[in-house]
């Protein structure tokens, strides 16, 4: 299998901070609309697209799968005399990555800047030393305030300007957390067979503001079994330890068995191990005591719980400006995705 590499790169690139989803979110509508059997679009903005299945009644044990849609982001919050921006990131960012970088201000028009900093030149000892705040960050677009207020107004959303390319085996991109998710979930859907069980497939919106999307499309579908689609650091670099490492690049999908919000069920763990090897797809554990994914809010928000787990493909510089996954990782992700959904009524799923 080869991945759709000019999809990779549309999903990549196209802009969808947190709370800014709508052209993230009408790409991948226009992607699976023909080969799902119903798709709506929440109040929250989470894209639902359900496959129905061949058991009757197909929807008593409902899956749920989710990949998070937005991508890390910034707002702008002020425009100065100059014309320069200051701005509130949108999730998580290292300040230290975002020095010199170009973005995209989507204002009436997509506006390119800059990311800025005061010479290292001219900074005093102490401000050298201490460490770098995102208030000493602005962003230039090399035009005046007024020229700006023409385009830019307050609270419009900036996303980072970066292409998808080919790294050796890898891929290398901005916001791969999570559009690698979005990719192998849209190519599950792509060629996946009958299934037994109505399957959701939810592409969730504000995620990295907080699971906030996954929570309203959980409690509402309310599945008995879930899945969360979604990077995990892998830390397979120099610099670390070999039993701080959480997976390695090209060794296959990840298994999630806990992180810093969740413990997966022990069932779910049991059963995408037991597909991955009927099937011959590689495949890794996934452990780590800190940072969290979709995954919680699948398992806690229906009113009974849900069996839930997690497929994780490895990454490495997480939310920084670009990010690296391996192409194999992604394959192994969408066989093993698509294999664990077809075969969900072959395994025992009785509570020990």
């Amino acid at each position: 299998m080869q991945l759709n590499l000019p999809l990779f790169k549309k999903v990549s690139e196209t802009p969808g901070a947190p709370g800014f989803e709508q052209r993230i979110r009408q790409l991948i509508i226009e992607e699976i609309r023909t080969f799902v059997d119903h798709v709506e679009v929440d109040h929250m903005g989470n894209l639902i697209a359900v496959k129905y299945g061949v058991q009757q009644p197909s929807h008593e044990k409902k899956v749920m799968v989710a990949a998070h849609m937005d991508e890390l982001g910034l707002i702008v919050k002020y425009i100065d005399q100059e014309g320069f921006i200051r701005f509130h990131t949108l999730g998580g960012f290292d300040p230290r990555s975002l020095i010199g970088q170009r973005v995209i201000i989507h204002g009436k028009q997509d506006l390119v800047g800059v990311i800025g900093i005061k010479a290292i030149h001219f900074m005093t000892e102490e401000e050298r030393k201490r460490p770098l705040e995102i208030s000493d960050l602005y962003i230039d677009i090399g035009r005046t305030q007024q020229q700006a207020a023409t385009y830019i107004s307050i609270g419009d959303s900036i996303t980072r300007e970066r292409s998808l390319i080919e790294l050796g085996n890898c891929i290398t991109g901005k916001s791969l957390d999570n559009r690698t998710g979005v990719f192998v979930l849209i190519e599950a859907l792509r060629t996946l067979q009958e299934v037994p069980y109505d399957v959701y497939a939810v592409f969730t919106v504000q995620e990295e503001v907080g699971l906030r999307g996954a929570q309203v499309a959980a409690h509402h579908i309310e599945p008995y079994f879930s899945l969360a689609l979604d990077t995990s650091t892998s830390l397979d670099v120099p610099n670390v330890q070999p039993h701080d490492r959480v997976a390695r690049l090209g060794d296959g999908a990840g298994i999630k068995i806990m992180d810093g919000h969740t413990i997966c069920d022990c069932r779910m763990v049991d059963y995408l191990k037991t597909i991955a090897t009927q099937h011959n797809i590689a495949w890794q554990t996934d452990i780590k005591a800190v940072g969290g994914t979709d995954t919680a809010p699948l398992q806690r928000m229906p009113k009974k719980g849900s069996i839930a787990g997690a497929l994780s493909i490895p990454i490495r510089y997480a939310h920084q400006v670009v990010e690296v996954v391996h192409q194999a990782d992604a394959i192994s992700a969408i066989q093993l995705l698509q294999q664990a959904l077809v075969g969900l009524d072959t395994y025992s799923w009785e509570q020990v």
